[in-house]
């Protein structure tokens, strides 16, 4: 049998037993560069997704902990696509993907890993980005460290 090693995934098994929102609670830590917070906007900031489906998988959550779109302002919720839009800029410029997937999962049953707080995805996708391992092994490869896609990204933003 073969190994594949992959440390950080400690973090999300530690984390999964946690209480606390990682939405609410990453933006009141103040400390962006370890929790991945590429923008702060008024409402709602930009974050890479710590376990990401590809390098560069960024969510886009309201600072409020607000289960649904419907529960948004409207000005968080303007803010918000505003953001998923800037966001798909961002990684069309800085990692040129072949395309993306934006995505809001509303509620357990349809595929929130966190399900009362709100929040969109932004993937990039490339051809071939799903192979023989995530098909038959069940197992993703993520060709990138989030520290370096976190630079990128960052110095993205700051761009536009």
């Amino acid at each position: 049998m073969e190994h594949i090693w992959a440390p950080w995934r400690i973090k999300y098994i530690e984390n999964a037993k946690s209480e606390k929102c990682f939405l609410c609670e990453n933006p009141k830590s103040k400390e962006d560069d370890k929790n991945y917070i590429v923008y702060r906007g008024k409402l709602n900031c930009v974050m890479l997704n710590s376990f990401p489906y590809n390098p560069g998988h960024l969510l886009v959550a309201p600072y409020r902990h607000i289960a649904t779109l419907e529960e948004m302002t409207t000005e968080e919720r303007h803010e918000h696509i505003d953001l998923v839009t800037r966001a798909g800029v961002v990684l069309r410029n800085v990692l040129k993907p072949a395309g993306l997937n934006y995505g809001v999962n509303a509620g357990r049953v349809a595929g929130a890993g966190v399900a009362d707080h709100v929040h969109s995805h932004i993937v990039p996708r490339w051809s071939g980005d799903t192979n023989f391992v995530t098909v038959i092994g069940d197992i993703r490869v993520v060709p990138e460290a989030l520290a370096d896609s976190y630079l990128k990204i960052k110095a993205g933003f700051a761009a536009i």
